[in-house]
């Protein structure tokens, strides 16, 4: 994980563009639990980290701004101190 850089709005615009195939300017700020769903796996495949998250966390995440403060959590806790880039 060394160097790895942290997920920022765009590309998790870009990862929940993929779902439904459209833009990422069309993509809607809340997000269901489908869009959620999607993507986290697409996170865990993309970075090789898998999320573990309870009912409880999974549905407080409803915003791209959530879920984009959630997956930069989950590199910063996956990688040795001070390796995640911003």
């Amino acid at each position: 994980m060394t160097g790895t850089a942290l997920p920022g709005r765009a590309e998790v615009l870009g990862m929940l563009a993929a779902f439904g195939q459209r833009t990422a300017d069309t993509v809607p700020e809340e997000l269901g639990s489908l869009e959620l769903t999607w993507l986290i796996a697409e996170f865990e495949q993309s970075y090789g980290i898998e999320l573990d998250l309870d009912d409880e966390r999974f549905e407080a995440v409803r915003t791209v701004d959530a879920a984009t403060e959630l997956l930069r959590e989950a590199v910063l806790a996956a990688a040795p101190a001070g390796a995640a880039q911003p």
